[in-house]
Parts: structure tokens; C-alpha cells; sequence
């Protein structure tokens, strides 16, 4: 997915009053301002109410389900004949903001703002951000993403990094 690919996409989905949150590794770089790798997909947190207009959306567009062993109505991928794959992440939260179906984001997550090429979005927190990039088999790109959060937010570096530190030096 290319710069110009998210920013396109966030646009579309702008036109008819949906707002994504990028996750993942575009998340952070629209957290930082600028692009740091390349990035095989786009993370997005959506509501879950949005789903049915988006998926209409995209499949106009030549996008299709793309099967996963995680698959399910609240994560799923979708991908296109160019190789553009967008990996939804949707919730609903109650009047009181309690999660009551979805992947499980805190609402004050949702709540930070960066940009891509300059055009500003909504995106996960830099400390939630941190947060979520924890308790699974980290890779090398994990460790780039958060070295480079917690460096630009003041954010210490969780201690389950330490072992690329060692190996970076």
C-alpha cells in the first residue's frame, strides 16, 4: 500500500461521513509524519456500523475477501488484483462507550491524529500504539516501529525489546 494508495482511501470513505483510524504500521507513521518502510497493508479501526458501506465500496472497486485463519465479522481483509490488502478492525461501543462487540480498543485509543504526505488522519494513540505492539512474537519490524514512537513521544521502550537492543547495537 502506497502513501497515495491510504490517502485515497481515507478520502472515499470521508465522501460518505466515515472517518477510519489507521493502526498499524501506517498508523505510526502518520503518528511520526512521514513514511519509514513500505508496508504490505493498511490497519484500519472502524466502526462496526460502517462495515456494510464500506465493504459496497470497495467491492465496486474490485476489492474482494481475502481468507485468513483470524478472519471473522470484526477482522477481515480485503485485497484487489494490485495487490492492495486493507485489514479492518471494527467495534461498537454502548452510550457509555463499554466495547459490546469487536476488537477490543479502548475509545481513548481512537483519539490521536497524524498525517500521510501532509493529508491529516485520525489514528491510534502513540501510547496505545506502544501498547498494542506488545504480548505476541515481536519481529524486527515491531521493534523499528516502536523505537521510533517511543524516541519521538517520550515514551519509555517496553522491556520486551530488549533483546533488539542487543542485537541492533
Amino acid at each position: 500500500m502506497s502513501a497515495a494508495d491510504v490517502v485515497g482511501f481515507v478520502k472515499l470513505l470521508r465522501e460518505y461521513g466515515i472517518e477510519p483510524c489507521l493502526d498499524g504500521g501506517w498508523g505510526v507513521d502518520a503518528l511520526l509524519g512521514r513514511q519509514t518502510r513500505l508496508h504490505v497493508d493498511l490497519d484500519i479501526a472502524v466502526e462496526h456500523k460502517d462495515v456494510p458501506v464500506i465493504r459496497d465500496l470497495l467491492e465496486a472497486r474490485g476489492y474482494h475477501d481475502v481468507p485468513r485463519d483470524d478472519t471473522r465479522d470484526c477482522n477481515f481483509v480485503m485485497g484487489d488484483d494490485e495487490g492492495r490488502l486493507i485489514d479492518f478492525h471494527s467495534y461498537t461501543f454502548d452510550e457509555s462507550g463499554k466495547l459490546t462487540f469487536g476488537l477490543d480498543y479502548p475509545p481513548d485509543s481512537l483519539t490521536g491524529s497524524g498525517s500521510i504526505d501532509s493529508f491529516p488522519v485520525r489514528c491510534i494513540t502513540p501510547e496505545w500504539m506502544v501498547k498494542f505492539h506488545s504480548g505476541y512474537d515481536l519481529d524486527d519490524g515491531d521493534y523499528h516501529d516502536v523505537r521510533l514512537l517511543c524516541e519521538a513521544f517520550g515514551i519509555p521502550l517496553p522491556d520486551e525489546y530488549g533483546r533488539f537492543i542487543d542485537v541492533n547495537k
